[in-house]
C-alpha cells in the first residue's frame, strides 16, 4: 500500500516490482498476490490493462490512518485516558499538527471565557496560532476596518478638519 499511495496514481505489479527489487529480492508473483489480496479486502480498485491489471488506492493513507485511530480509541473502555495516553506519546511537532487540525475542524473561534473584569471575552486565533481575546461588544480592528492604533473615525490621510482624499 505504501508504494500505491506515494504514487498516488495506478500501478502495476510490474512497477511495484521493479521499485521493492530496489531494496530487496522479491518475486512477481508474490507482488501479484498481495496486490490480489488488497483488492479482495477493497483497499485497492483495480482496471484490466491488456493482459495485467492497474491498481489504484481506494483511499488515501490519511483517511486509512484516520480510520484506524478510531477504531482504536473506540474499542476503548475509557477513551479520555486512551487520548491522554496517546497525546503524551506525541512529539511537539505533532501536538502543533494535532492543534492545527482541531483549528481547521472546530473553526478560529473557541468560544466565551471569562475576562479580567469578569465580563465575556471571546478567544481567537489567527493564521500565525497567535492567540487574541475580544469582548463581545468590541470589534476587532481588522472588522470594524480600522487600522492598529487608530481611534475610531480617525483618517489618518486627512489633516485637520480636512475632507479626507
Amino acid at each position: 500500500m505504501t508504494r500505491v499511495w506515494k504514487w498516488n496514481r495506478p500501478v502495476t505489479v510490474r512497477e511495484v516490482l521493479e521499485d521493492l527489487q530496489q531494496e530487496r529480492s522479491i518475486a512477481y508473483t508474490t507482488v501479484m498476490t498481495v496486490l490480489d489480496n488488497l483488492h479482495q479486502k477493497g483497499w485497492v480498485r483495480r482496471e484490466a490493462e491488456g493482459r495485467a491489471y492497474r491498481y489504484e488506492a481506494v483511499s488515501t493513507r490519511a483517511a486509512y490512518s484516520a480510520a484506524l485511530m478510531n477504531d482504536a480509541w473506540s474499542q476503548s473502555d475509557n477513551p479520555a485516558a486512551a487520548l491522554v495516553a496517546f497525546f503524551g506519546m506525541m512529539s511537539e511537532e505533532q501536538r502543533r499538527a494535532l492543534r492545527d487540525a482541531v483549528h481547521i475542524v472546530q473553526g478560529p473561534e473557541e468560544g466565551p471565557e471569562q475576562g479580567a473584569d469578569g465580563g465575556e471575552t471571546r478567544v481567537t486565533h489567527d493564521a500565525a496560532d497567535e492567540k487574541r481575546v475580544e469582548k463581545p461588544d468590541e470589534k476587532p480592528a481588522e472588522a470594524s476596518g480600522e487600522k492598529q492604533g487608530e481611534k475610531p473615525g480617525e483618517n489618518p490621510d486627512s489633516g485637520p478638519g480636512g475632507t479626507g482624499r
